[in-house]
């Protein structure tokens, strides 16, 4: 007998408590669907039966964290679960300024405002919807720099959310004094949860430095981007997870986070940087939107929180049945046939929505209609990545510029739903799929000016 059972092991907690969950019939689902304007979004929690809409301030948080609630200073100023937040932060990431903010786009907001002019450039691998917004609002330009390989979403390339090195040389040739920033996302949500290597980083830094431009990383997911570097990277095969993070933000002058990714934690985020340059202006824009810079719009408690799940995020045994559990759904949909983007990301699952509806055309778009029928046929709440979060017009004709990616994220809370949970959502895919002839397209019949798809109102096409 071997005691080697790694293969069968079971998720590495044991639950304490229970939330139900109901699955309305499918008059009631349609009823919520025409309701909310075809838009998942505007569906109330209670009439989702599995929710997979993100995996942003969804995570179900531990013993240790409800315990550290309790301890919640809610001091004003000084409240000292800001100092053990700080501390966290500087010993995982190895930035000494530390800014806290409500949630991560508060993080961008709070940079972009600062350090932005008009007709500035950011280049990033791809900037997802809130960074792009953030700069767009401010009179920037977002960039996008992915590798070349990941425009071939069968393909197992390791690292498909690598930055196309030699292109951002040539962008911050072109733009001396106009690019403030560049940043660097970890994993790449926008191009299927795919992660960033170790090598690129390195090149990344390398290319910033020649032209004195600093990097930022969006670390929302670092631990999961970790384990993937660990696991597909030679080098980096014998390293401990922490030890893996604190060499990537080595080459790094700072980082954004949504805390509400691999923080563990319901709301937060943070601005850290490891010069003082910014600093000051920084804090003195904190104070009129967010708060006291002890405090940055969050009560202690969750600081305290976050303190906790930036540390237990790097759980070696968390992680492997994290990327564990995504990776089973994959292949799962990938042995019924289902076009999903390869190989498995960290944090979702990515359906490929113009190979899985190729009936439907790019101006009725087939994510947000596949997100449709995911919710008509089983309850299962998805999100829609593709011409309606990151369509363009043209400025010249006013014609919709459909992107190149047309998905949907089958986003996994962390520590919420079992294998049992994701089987069932594997068979709503599947049965979607068996029948995909009879899915049709949508239209906007409203829609507001940024960041569209929170709010947008939609019509099915006959």
């Amino acid at each position: 007998m071997t005691d080697d059972l790694s293969r069968i092991l079971p998720e590495p907690w044991r639950v304490k408590v229970v939330e139900p969950i109901q699955l309305p019939d499918r008059r009631a689902r349609e009823k919520h669907l025409k309701k909310a304007g075809y838009n998942l979004f505007a569906i109330p929690s209670e009439a989702v039966f599995i929710d997979l809409l993100t995996d942003s301030g969804t995570s179900a948080m531990s013993d240790e964290q409800w315990a550290a609630m309790m301890r919640g200073d809610e001091s004003y100023a000084g409240s000292r679960n800001f100092f053990s937040f700080e501390t966290a932060v500087r010993e995982i990431f190895g930035f000494p300024y530390v800014i806290p903010t409500h949630q991560g786009r508060v993080a961008e907001n709070l940079l972009f405002s600062t350090v932005l002019k008009p007709g500035w450039i950011v280049p990033n691998n791809t900037h997802f919807d809130t960074t792009r917004a953030n700069i767009e609002a401010n009179g920037g330009i977002a960039v996008d720099l992915l590798v070349p390989e990941a425009k071939d979403l069968d393909s197992e390339y390791p690292f498909k959310g690598n930055m196309d090195v030699a292109r951002l040389a040539e962008t911050l040739q072109k733009n001396p004094g106009k690019v403030p920033l560049v940043m660097l996302t970890m994993t790449n949500n926008s191009g299927g949860g795919q992660p960033v290597s170790l090598d690129n980083v390195r090149a990344v830094k390398a290319a910033c430095e020649k032209y004195d431009v600093p990097l930022i990383i969006d670390a929302c997911r670092f631990a999961e981007n970790a384990f993937f570097i660990r696991e597909r990277e030679p080098a980096c095969q014998n390293w401990s997870i922490i030890s893996i993070v604190r060499e990537v933000f080595t080459f790094a002058d700072g980082c954004t986070m949504s805390a509400k990714k691999d923080g563990l934690a319901n709301i937060g985020g943070f601005l850290a940087l490891r010069h003082d340059t910014w600093v000051q202006n920084l804090k003195n824009k904190l104070v009129l939107i967010e708060g006291f810079p002890t405090y940055g719009g969050l009560a202690g408690r969750d600081l305290e929180v976050i303190a906790r799940g930036l540390k237990e995020v790097l759980d070696e045994r968390y992680l492997s049945f994290r990327i564990g559990q995504i990776r089973r759904l994959g292949q799962r949909l990938i042995d019924g046939g289902v076009p999903i983007v390869r190989p498995v990301g960290g944090h979702a699952v990515y359906l490929d929505a113009r190979r899985f509806l190729p009936h439907v055309p790019p101006s009725q778009y087939p994510a947000q209609a596949l997100s449709v029928a995911l919710y008509r046929e089983g309850g299962v709440r998805s999100v829609e990545i593709g011409g309606v979060m990151f369509g363009r017009r043209d400025p010249k004709t006013g014609q919709e510029i459909a992107p190149e990616l047309e998905l949907v994220r089958l986003t996994i809370p962390r520590r919420v739903y079992s294998n049992t949970h994701l089987d069932y959502v594997a068979e709503v895919v599947l049965e979607c799929f068996r029948n995909r002839q009879a899915i049709r397209g949508v239209r906007i019949v409203k829609q507001a000016p940024y960041l569209r798809h929170f709010t947008a109102e939609f019509e099915a096409i006959a």
